[in-house]
C-alpha cells in the first residue's frame, strides 16, 4: 500500500536547512555545532517515525509531479519513497549521524581545526543527499542524489588544502562524479530506451519494483544484449563507490581527510551508497530472478548468469584487498582497504542471489558500519590524544588510550567475523548462503573464509601490540614484511634508542618526515638485517666505515611497506603550531619516558568518548541479540518480499534453483 506523505521529503530536506543555519553561526562554534546535533536527532526522528508503516507493508511516497503538478523531465518523476530497502539505509545513516556529530565536534576542536563552519555544513549537505539515495523512487532520482553526494563531500576530502588533499579530492571526483556518474547515467538510459520499446504506450519503467522491474524482464527477452549492458554498466556505477577493483584507489587517497569524514565515507554515506546502489539494481531493478535466467556467454566456459562475474570480481576483491591491508603500516590506510575488502562482502553476497546470501549481505550493511565507524573513531581519537598513525608507533599505548583501544579490539572482531559481534552474523548467513547455492560456488565460501583469516592477520596486530607490548620492546609492524614475519626487533638494546622509534641520533632533522616518522630508507642506500633480539640492525661494511643513516632502523623502515604514503606534510605539518599542546601531545609513537597511564574516562573528551562506547556497543548488540535488534528484522522483511514469501522460514534450505523456483511462482 503506498500512501503520499511529506516525511520521506523532511527527512532529506532537514539537514539542507541545518546547513544554511550552521554557516549562520559561524560566529558561535556552540550553536554551530548545535545546529547539526538537532538536524540529527529530527532527522532520526522522522525517520523513524516512518518505520512501523513499513513494517506493515506501507509505503510513503512524495513525488514532484503529484504535489506541485510539476513533470520532472519528459515521462519521468521526480519521486522519495520510503520502503523496506531505502528505510535500512536511512535508519543507518540517520542513527549514526548522531554520535558522529557529537565525535567530530571533539575531534576538530581537539585539533583546533581550520575552517570548521565549512566542514559542519558539508558535512549536513552529506547526509542530506544519502537520504536521498535512501529515498529515491527511481533511477534518475537516484542519480541525482548519486552525483550531489559526491560533489558536496569534495570539500571534506580535501578539507587540509594543501596539495596532496587537492590532489585526493580531485580523484575522488574524477571515480565518483565522472567515472561513477557517466556508468550510472548509461545504464539508466539503456533501461529507459529498453522499457520504453516494449510499453505499449512507449512509457519509460524506472521505478523501483521489490523483485525487479516488470517490463525490465519482458524487454531483456527481446534484446538480450542491451539488458546485459545495463546491468554491467549500472553496477559500475554503484561499484566505484562501492570501491570494487580496480575501481577502489579513491579510497585509500581520500584518507588524507579528518577522521570524522573517514568514518563518513566508509562506514555511514559514501561507499554504503554504493552498496546500497548494487542491492538496488540486484533486487528491484532487474531482480534475482532476470539475473539468474538472463545467460551470458564467456569463451570456453558457457552460458553463465550476470551475477557469475560479479561475483567473482566481488571475491577477487575481498582477498586482494585484505592483502594489500597486511602490508600497510598508517592506521588509516590499512582501514581504507579494510572497508574495500568488507564492502565486496556485501557485493559478493548480494551477486550469489540466494536468499541467505541477500540476507548476510544486507545485514552486514548496519553490521560493518557499527564496526568500521568504531574503528574509524578510535584512529581518530588516537591522532587527536597522541598525534600517532603508525602502527609501528603504537606499542604500548593502551594504557594511555585503555577504553578507546579495547573499542578497537570489539570493531577489529566484528570485522574479522568474530562470534558475539554484528559482523559474525551477517557473514555466517553469507556463508551458509555460498554453501547452499551448490555447483562451483564453493570457492565463494572458501574466498570468504579466506578473508575473515585475513582479517585477523592485520587488524589483530594493531590490537596486541597495543596491549601486549612495551614501548621499550616490540616488534616491528606490519607484521607482513619480507622476508615473511618481519624483523622480530624493532628496538635496541642500548640507552640510545628513541622512544618514538626513530634514529639512535636527531643530528639530521630533515631525515624525518614531519611527525617523527623516519623516512623510508632508499633502495640503492643497501639493505639491513637483524642479528637477533636486542641487537641492533647493521649494515654491510665495505671500508669499514657504517652509514650512520641506516643503522639501528625499524625493519618497516628498512622494508617500507608504505613507500605510496607521501611524507606527512601538509595541514598536520603546516598547522601543527596551531594545534594546543595537551601534555603528551607529540608528533609519532610515545613520548619520552613512554605513555602515560591513564584511566578509560579521562584519556580523551567526553566527546570523543562517548560516541565510541555507543558505536562498540551498537556492535556487540547486533551480534549478541540480533533478532531483537531492528535491523535484522527489516532485512528479513526485505528478503521476504524479493522472494514473494510470507515467512523467512519457506526459504530455508532451498538451493539457488530452488529459491528461483520460488520467485517464478
Amino acid at each position: 500500500m503506498t500512501e503520499e506523505s511529506i516525511l520521506p521529503l523532511a527527512a532529506v530536506l532537514v539537514s539542507a536547512v541545518a546547513m544554511f543555519l550552521i554557516v549562520a553561526s559561524y560566529h558561535h562554534p556552540n550553536v554551530r555545532e548545535g545546529w547539526s546535533v538537532l538536524a540529527a536527532l529530527t532527522k532520526f526522528g522522522i525517520v523513524v517515525s516512518m518505520l512501523p508503516g513499513v513494517m506493515d507493508g506501507t509505503v510513503y511516497e512524495w513525488s514532484l509531479a503529484d504535489s506541485l503538478g510539476v513533470e520532472f523531465l519528459a515521462g519521468i518523476d521526480f519521486v522519495l519513497r520510503a520502503d523496506p530497502l531505502g528505510m535500512l539505509f536511512a535508519m543507518l545513516a540517520s542513527f549514526l549521524w548522531i554520535f558522529t556529530s557529537f565525535y567530530a565536534a571533539g575531534y576538530m576542536r581537539g585539533l583546533d581545526e581550520h575552517a570548521q563552519t565549512r566542514f559542519f555544513a558539508s558535512f549536513a549537505a552529506s547526509l542530506s543527499t544519502a537520504l536521498g539515495i535512501a529515498f529515491a523512487g527511481n533511477l534518475v532520482t537516484i542519480f541525482i542524489f548519486y552525483e550531489l553526494l559526491s560533489l558536496v563531500t569534495y570539500p571534506l576530502v580535501a578539507h587540509n588544502e594543501d596539495d596532496e588533499a587537492r590532489i585526493a579530492g580531485r580523484k575522488y571526483l574524477a571515480y565518483t562524479f565522472f567515472g561513477g556518474g557517466v556508468f550510472l547515467l548509461a545504464g539508466t538510459v539503456l533501461v529507459y530506451w529498453l522499457t520504453s520499446n516494449v510499453d505499449a504506450a512507449g512509457e519509460a519503467h524506472l521505478a523501483f519494483e521489490t523483485g525487479g522491474i516488470e517490463m525490465l524482464a519482458e524487454a531483456a527477452a527481446a534484446e538480450p544484449v542491451f539488458a546485459q549492458a545495463a546491468f554491467f554498466l549500472l553496477i559500475a556505477g554503484f561499484g566505484v563507490k562501492a570501491a570494487v577493483m580496480p575501481l577502489h584507489s579513491w579510497l585509500a587517497d581520500a584518507m588524507v581527510a579528518p577522521t570524522p569524514v573517514s568514518g563518513l565515507l566508509h562506514a555511514v554515506a559514501v561507499v554504503k551508497s554504493g552498496a546500497f546502489g548494487v542491492a538496488r539494481v540486484i533486487l528491484e531493478v532487474f531482480g534475482p530472478g532476470l539475473i539468474h535466467d538472463l545467460p551470458l556467454s564467456v569463451p570456453g566456459v558457457g552460458e553463465v548468469g550476470l551475477n557469475v562475474p560479479v561475483a567473482i570480481l566481488a571475491a577477487f576483491t575481498l582477498t586482494a584487498a585484505s592483502i594489500i591491508a597486511l602490508r600497510k603500516d598508517h592506521l588509516k590506510r590499512r582501514l581504507a582497504f579494510s572497508t574495500t575488502a568488507q564492502l565486496s562482502y556485501i557485493v559478493l553476497g548480494l551477486s550469489l542471489l540466494h536468499p541467505y546470501a541477500i540476507l548476510g549481505a544486507l545485514f552486514h550493511i548496519p553490521a560493518h558500519a557499527f564496526g568500521k565507524l568504531t574503528l574509524f573513531f578510535c584512529a581518530g581519537a588516537v591522532h587527536v590524544e597522541t598525534h600517532t598513525d603508525y602502527v609501528s608507533e603504537m606499542a604500548g599505548i593502551g594504557k594511555r588510550m585503555p577504553l578507546t583501544m579495547s573499542a578497537f579490539a570489539i570493531g577489529a572482531a566484528g570485522m574479522a567475523g568474530m562470534p558475539l559481534i554484528a559482523g559474525f552474523v551477517s557473514k555466517f548467513y553469507m556463508l551458509i548462503g555460498s554453501g547452499t547455492v551448490g555447483g562451483g560456488y564453493w570457492i565463494f565460501a572458501a574466498a570468504l573464509i579466506v578473508s575473515g583469516v585475513l582479517n585477523i592477520a592485520y587488524l589483530w596486530p594493531v590490537v596486541y601490540t597495543a596491549f601486549f607490548e612495551s614501548e621499550e620492546r616490540h616488534d616491528a609492524k606490519p607484521l607482513l614484511e619480507f622476508p615473511p614475519g618481519g624483523k622480530r626487533e624493532s628496538y635496541v638494546a642500548d640507552d640510545a634508542v628513541a622512544t618514538d622509534g626513530g634514529n639512535p641520533t636527531d643530528e639530521d632533522d630533515d631525515e624525518r618526515a614531519p611527525g617523527g616518522q623516519p623516512r623510508p630508507a632508499d633502495d640503492d642506500e643497501g639493505e639491513t638485517e637483524a642479528k637477533g633480539a636486542g641487537t641492533p640492525l647493521e649494515t654491510d661494511e665495505t671500508d669499514g666505515d657504517v652509514d650512520e643513516s641506516d643503522d639501528f632502523e625499524y625493519a618497516v623502515d628498512q622494508y617500507p611497506s608504505d613507500a605510496d604514503v607521501p611524507a606527512r606534510s601538509g595541514a598536520h605539518g603546516d598547522h601543527a603550531d596551531d594545534h594546543h599542546d595537551h601534555g603528551d601531545h607529540h608528533h609519532g609513537g610515545p613520548p619520552a619516558g613512554g605513555w602515560e597511564r591513564r584511566s578509560p574516562f579521562a584519556e580523551s573528551t567526553w566527546l570523543m568518548i562517548v560516541p565510541i562506547a555507543v558505536i562498540a556497543t551498537g556492535a556487540v548488540t547486533l551480534g549478541v541479540v540480533p533478532d531483537y535488534a531492528v535491523f535484522l528484522e527489516l532485512v528479513i522483511y526485505i528478503v521476504e518480499g524479493v522472494f514473494g514469501v510470507d515467512s523467512f522460514d519457506e526459504l530455508g534450505g532451498l538451493s539457488l534453483a530452488e529459491a528461483m523456483e520460488v520467485i517464478d511462482e
